[in-house]
């Protein structure tokens, strides 16, 4: 006698699948907002790590080379640097103090060394829109991940974060004609929120003192 599945069994089968497929598929979707924030954290902890192998103390024997610090910057939506999206660039300004990034003084992709990072910031090479663009467009979270909203507090008061070679992080806009305060070490920490069109959020925390970055989800 052959044996054979009978149709009841066939069909508690095809439940079974049914139902595996119902609880594992939700789980391996993609979430962008997650996405952007690990993405982000990991390159906080770049610019870190490039702040602690590059030390700028006494470079080029200025007196202003404390404003060559490697550097994380947000742009703000409604700024042509980031073609009115959220994104950011990992910077050393070490060449004009002016506080803004330029081409020859953003990080290059440890991956794809033809590549800057930056998600827009200027014209050219820098311009996302452009078809000479350089720079990494995920690295635009707006356009990529669909990011609203960036919001930095706590500790941070403006867009730009930067480390010393000891990966402390400071606050502010480095620049020659900024006041002294910010230039200062952040006293707290430091809060990143992340905003999606849904108004979910996600928060990366910067501690004070150590730079030590983590997510909150």
């Amino acid at each position: 006698m052959k044996k054979a599945f009978t149709m009841i069994e066939l069909i508690f089968v095809i439940v079974v699948i049914g139902i595996l497929a119902a609880v594992i598929i939700p789980s391996t979707r993609t979430n962008p907002l997650q996405e952007a924030a690990i993405q982000m954290l990991s390159h906080i902890r770049y610019t870190q790590h490039l702040a602690l192998i590059d030390d700028k103390y006494g470079d080029q024997g200025s007196a202003n080379w404390k404003y060559a610090r490697w550097q994380i910057v947000f742009t703000a939506n409604g700024s042509s640097y980031s073609n009115y999206e959220y994104a950011y660039t990992i910077f050393s300004d070490s060449l004009s103090y002016g506080g803004d990034a330029s081409f020859g003084e953003i990080a290059k992709n440890p991956q794809n060394t033809d590549q800057i990072m930056t998600g827009g910031y200027g014209s050219g090479t820098m311009d996302i829109t452009s078809t000479t663009f350089k720079g990494m467009k995920k690295l635009n979270l707006g356009m990529t991940y669909g990011i609203s909203s960036v919001l930095l507090s706590g500790g941070c008061s403006g867009l730009n974060i930067t480390f010393d070679s000891f990966g402390r992080p400071y606050d502010g806009k480095h620049d020659l004609g900024a006041g002294t305060d910010t230039h200062a070490l952040i006293p707290t920490d430091c809060n990143i929120v992340l905003k999606d069109s849904a108004d979910n959020n996600v928060t990366i925390t910067i501690r004070a003192e150590t730079g030590y970055a983590s997510i909150d989800f």
